[in-house]
């Protein structure tokens, strides 16, 4: 963007997964003006998941939607040899949530869109955790120390937010119905552009769709476990 965005536009840093798809559409019914930002970080499923990204921000496209903001972060010197990295070993439908932690994600996430939306005068970034998340860079202490260091370190006063921090999966799935999210993308082992159907996180977006009683949309390579 070549001139600074909007102050009261707010900052939504989107992966195309349900979680922050329904976050931006939620906001958009809000008559928010919104910034979609992605961080590319060159993990083996983002080639996939930018298409998709792509197909649901012109679905819900409107005036008050910003184009959408790339940010490089290239993660595989920090990760290394790695199931993200590589694409190989990929946690499996039956593996729990801990197989598919990667160690300081939001950490990593956040510093490059802070910094990027305090330079061009956005006021407010918003991301998508649930309640239900288990792990420590998706805690009210983490969130409030760090926005607090990243301000400290810049000057700023730019807000993180997290509007599902108290919601469970169920609640965010009753707020994104009418929202196309057959158009959304949750697979870390995506095969020849669809859902592999076996992975942690397709096992995942499945039990989704079905705990909220909506129909899953969701073409898989191999069929649902639950099917």
């Amino acid at each position: 963007m070549s001139d600074k965005a909007s102050p009261a536009a707010t900052g939504v840093l989107i992966s195309g997964g349900l979680d922050s798809s329904i976050l931006l559409a939620h906001l958009l019914q809000q008559r928010r003006c919104v910034q979609p930002i992605y961080v590319r970080c060159h993990l083996a499923w983002e080639e996939t998941e930018r298409a998709w990204l792509a197909r649901f921000l012109q679905a819900v496209a409107r005036p008050t939607l910003a184009p959408l903001v790339t940010l490089d972060l290239p993660l595989a010197d920090v990760y290394g040899v790695h199931w993200s990295t590589t694409g190989g070993a990929v946690p499996g439908a039956d593996t729990p949530d801990e197989a598919v932690y990667l160690p300081g994600r939001n950490a990593l996430l956040l510093i490059k869109a802070v910094l990027w939306c305090q330079l061009q005068g956005v006021g407010e970034l918003a991301l998508a955790p649930l309640g239900s998340n288990p792990f420590p860079d998706a805690t009210d202490e983490f969130f409030a120390t760090y926005e607090k260091a990243l301000n400290l370190a810049t000057a700023s006063s730019l807000r993180i937010t997290r509007p599902f921090g108290t919601m469970s999966k169920q609640q965010v799935m009753e707020l994104g119905r009418g929202a196309p999210l057959e158009l959304t993308f949750s697979c870390i082992h995506p095969q020849q552009g669809w859902h592999c159907g076996a992975c942690n996180k397709c096992a995942e977006r499945q039990h989704a769709f079905h705990s909220a009683g909506l129909p899953d949309p969701t073409r898989y390579a191999s069929p649902p476990s639950n099917s």
